[in-house]
Formats: C-alpha cells, sequence, structure tokens
C-alpha cells in the first residue's frame, strides 16, 4: 500500500501544480474505509479554489469520488480505499475500558479512536441522525440501541422505539429495556409522545433523579403525524432536563435541536441543510455508514460500527440474562 499511496501522493501535487496551485503532501491517515491526505498549499494559495477540484482529483486518483475539505492551514484530500474494512460493533465494544452512564457507542472516528456520544452531556441532549437513503441512518439506529443497552442496566435506562417503516427495530422486540412493545403504528406513536410529553412535565414538576433514563427512537421522523411533530418540539425544548432524550432518523431534517450525524446527501444544499452548517462536504460522503459527527460548528468524520441480524439477536438474548458489563 506504502508504493500506492506515494504514487497518490505524486498525482495530487500534479493535478494542484497543473492548476498553479503549487503544494505538497506531508502525511496522511488511512481508515477502515477512507485515506486522508494532508496537503500543505504554498503560501498565497487560495483553498477555496482547491476545493472546486474535487472532481478533477477524483479523475486522477481514479476513484469514485474524493472529499476535500479545510483543516487549519492544510487541506484534507479524502478518498475511498478500493479494500475497504469492515468495522464492526462488538469487537469495538469489547475494547472499551469504561463507559459512562446512558452512552452510546458510535463508531471509529476519522483518528481511529473510537467515537462515542453520551445523551445527558450538555452540548448532545437529543441526536438527530440525517442523510440520503444509503447513507446508512437505521444501522446507526441499531448500533445506538445496542451499545446503549449492552452498557446500562434496565433500572437506569429504557426505550421507546418508534419504527414506522416496520423493518427497523423488530430485532429488539425482546430487549427488557422497552418501555412498550416495538410501535409500527402512526396513531400509537402520537400518543407515546405525548405520553412522554406528559412524564417529562411530571418529572420536571417533582425532580427526575431517581427515575430511569428514557431514550424515544424514531425511524423516520417524517412519517409522523404533524401534530405529534408539534408535541415532539415541545418535548424536544425540555425533555432532556426530565432525563427524556430523542434520536430520531430522518431525509428532510427538522428544526429538532441538538447533536447531529450527518450521512452522505445529495448535493451541496442538502449538505447545508442536513449539518445546519456549510460546507461540510456532507455531500462527498461515500454512504453505507460514513457520517460526520456534528455539534457547536465541530465536524468529525467516523465510520459506524456494524452490527449484523444475528448479532443484535444473540446480544439481545444475552441482555435478557443481565447487563454484559
Amino acid at each position: 500500500m506504502r508504493t500506492k499511496l506515494e504514487f497518490m501522493s505524486d498525482r495530487i501535487e500534479a493535478v494542484l501544480a497543473q492548476r498553479q496551485m503549487p503544494a505538497r503532501v506531508t502525511g496522511g491517515t488511512v481508515t477502515p474505509r477512507w485515506v486522508r491526505f494532508q496537503v500543505l498549499p504554498a503560501v498565497g494559495a487560495k483553498i477555496s479554489k482547491i476545493k472546486e477540484l474535487s472532481e478533477e482529483l477524483a479523475a486522477a486518483l481514479n476513484v469514485p469520488t474524493c472529499r476535500v475539505s479545510r483543516r487549519g492551514a492544510a487541506v484534507a484530500v479524502e478518498i475511498p480505499r478500493d479494500d475497504p474494512q469492515p468495522v464492526r460493533l462488538l469487537p469495538l465494544y469489547r475494547q472499551l475500558d469504561t463507559i459512562p452512564r446512558v452512552t452510546a457507542t458510535l463508531g471509529l472516528a476519522e483518528d481511529g479512536a473510537p467515537l462515542l456520544i453520551r445523551l445527558p452531556s450538555p452540548d448532545v441532549g437529543h441526536v438527530l441522525v440525517t442523510g440520503d437513503s444509503g447513507a446508512g441512518k437505521t444501522t446507526l439506529l441499531q448500533t445506538m440501541i445496542l451499545s446503549l443497552a449492552m452498557a446500562n442496566p434496565v433500572s437506569d435506562l429504557n426505550f421507546v422505539l418508534v419504527d414506522l417503516k416496520g423493518r427497523s427495530f423488530q430485532p429488539f422486540a425482546g430487549l427488557p429495556h422497552l418501555a412498550r412493545p416495538v410501535i409500527e403504528d402512526a396513531g400509537e406513536a402520537a400518543e407515546a409522545v405525548r405520553s412522554l410529553t406528559r412524564l417529562m412535565e411530571q418529572r420536571n414538576s417533582n425532580g427526575h433523579n431517581t427515575h430511569a433514563t428514557t431514550v424515544l427512537v424514531i425511524d423516520e421522523l417524517s412519517y409522523l403525524h404533524p401534530p405529534a411533530i408539534n408535541v415532539l418540539n415541545r418535548l424536544a425544548q425540555r425533555g432532556h432536563q426530565a432525563g427524556i432524550h430523542i434520536i430520531a432518523a430522518t431525509q428532510s431534517p427538522s428544526l429538532l435541536p441538538g447533536f447531529r450525524l450527518v450521512g452522505k446527501t445529495a448535493n451541496a444544499t442538502g449538505a447545508r441543510a442536513a449539518a445546519g452548517l456549510d460546507k461540510t462536504r456532507a455531500e462527498r460522503l461515500m454512504g453505507r455508514g460514513d457520517f460526520l459527527a456534528v455539534a457547536e460548528g465541530r465536524v468529525t468524520r467516523f465510520q459506524v460500527a456494524y452490527v449484523s441480524p444475528d448479532e443484535i439477536k444473540n446480544t439481545v438474548e444475552e441482555v435478557q440474562r443481565g447487563p454484559t458489563r
């Protein structure tokens, strides 16, 4: 691989030189699914002009897509590997020494470190998972649910799972953390949201320190009826203070506050809407679990940890017998 990476580095430098944008590749990172080249432009070079060369760089490197983004004074040129390696949840989970309470494992970050998200954290609260069809939203939801269930006993955590697509959450039907059976009907989903809103008001009035954290997971948000969306927005505003957190997937980004996990989008306009930020280049992601974590202006690229249907089934049976930690 070293020889190939050196060849690609030379090609990147050659393309930029041909465009009168001299630069040199100073290093890089190899991840399970993509390779990042760190490119240092010459003094005076306009990084915005380099970003416009993503298609030309992709052609020169003979890859289907190329994502170019600024990294301080340098530019990151990211391309897919021709031999992608899977990131699997269960081996990754077993490598973690300590997992804080109500913390989900997402996958591997761009630096190769496990990426986790703690729902009660002040800059999280709720999570919106966005991206087009094929981005890997449902896989990410399944990974978050299973990792939370493995790391938290039933006394500390329960789920309300809303599966309006009808094929996402049935593998979790036997999970002991469920506050109610998996919901597949929009009317029942609306009732569940109203019930959680009442619970929020009760907890905010009486205090919730002695109660289990409740996580409402919805796939797909746009399938909810408009009145239920209005109630959900109320829940989003004050729910996290009562120990109620929302994780929702959608192709149509909403104003749901909180942390955003952004998968591949069709274009730059969709990327802006999904991330709530300009120039994330989410339209250049590779799909199938290639995501960006966006919070307070910070963007971290990561690969979702995959868990197979059989692994979900076996792990749910294991969790039924007691905590895995």
